[in-house]
């Protein structure tokens, strides 16, 4: 039988564990956690790190800013200021257009191009025209003044050695220029015409004795 005053006892004991209990919940509630600073530096140091883009390469700067000076001096009619950075042995090689035909393309050495710059009745068959097959029979300054026609590439995305075909016409620059880098100047056309009039310059470069030569000017645009 349970007396009373073992029941007290018992009630007691139960309340002071109750008290204690209660006690270090409160405790634990308002002890602040002190934080693992080591681990969640490092936590945020590699989402910083995933986070960053890779610093971009550039390489391929110099080769930019050589096609850009010959660019601008083919859109502001400079054309001899280009004549130091054509190939000294193989000369520069025009193409209307991206199917390159080293047999009939017009090619010309550095002496050749500063002379036939001063030439303007001195005329050359370029190649034909896509769709009436018509010869292009004009002097080189006309040429490089209606058919390069670099001021039309003022604003014009500029890529490297990039050559995926905008056109219907077979583009071989690949196979003719394994070893050359290829500048291009891409201009996308108007929406007045779909697009349809968008124009490619493509500027080739060879190294020679340590420096980058032009070896080729090359246009592209709309075939039929």
């Amino acid at each position: 039988m349970t007396t009373l005053s073992h029941y007290k006892l018992v009630t007691g004991s139960c309340f002071a564990f109750l008290i204690m209990a209660t006690g270090c919940q409160s405790l634990a509630a308002t002890t602040p956690v002190t934080p693992n600073t080591q681990s969640s530096n490092k936590n945020n140091n590699q989402n910083n790190n995933s986070s960053t883009p890779a610093k971009p390469q550039t390489p391929q700067q110099p080769l930019t800013q050589q096609a850009l000076h010959i660019q601008h001096a083919l859109a502001n009619k400079n054309y001899a200021s280009i004549i130091d950075d054509i190939h000294p042995t193989r000369g520069v090689r025009f193409s209307m257009y991206a199917y390159v035909r080293p047999e009939s393309d017009k090619t010309f050495s550095r002496v050749q191009f500063a002379q036939y710059l001063q030439e303007s009745k001195m005329r050359f068959t370029w190649g034909k025209l896509d769709g009436i097959g018509d010869l292009l029979i004009i002097p080189l300054p006309k040429y490089l003044d209606t058919w390069v026609a670099g001021n039309k590439f003022n604003d014009a995305r500029i890529s490297i050695n990039e050559f995926k075909s905008t056109g219907n016409m077979i583009n071989n620059i690949e196979d003719i220029y394994q070893k050359s880098d290829v500048v291009n100047f891409y201009h996308k056309g108007s929406d007045e015409y779909a697009g349809m009039d968008w124009r490619m310059l493509r500027l080739v470069f060879d190294e020679y004795q340590g420096k980058r030569y032009l070896v080729a000017i090359i246009n592209d645009q709309w075939t039929i």
